[in-house]
């Protein structure tokens, strides 16, 4: 089983629908590690690191969201060098 860590930018109606507690919850379940934390101007960033399997099953999710979440976007971004922590939290 190999890892994955990507960088991604969800777009949409994202912020105050509750959207980095349910990525925080989904990650958890799918085992991966990394955070999420909300941008200026609207958008949500994410770090996924864990097996390519559950990496891509959580970006499945990140395209649906939680309930009353409109996502249009969910963007790769180069992931530079990145400190991934043991496990997975909402940066603030």
């Amino acid at each position: 089983m190999s890892a994955r860590t990507v960088m991604v930018r969800i777009r949409g109606r994202v912020q105050g629908v509750g959207f980095r507690y349910w990525a925080q919850d989904e990650a958890e379940r799918l085992g991966l590690a990394g955070w999420v934390r909300n941008e200026p101007g609207g958008s949500v960033k994410a770090l996924l690191s864990g097996a390519d399997e559950a990496v891509a099953e959580m970006l499945e999710r990140l395209r649906e969201g939680p309930r009353g979440a409109v996502v249009s976007e969910v963007e790769m971004l180069p992931p530079g060098v990145q400190d991934v922590p043991a496990d997975f939290r909402i940066l603030r």
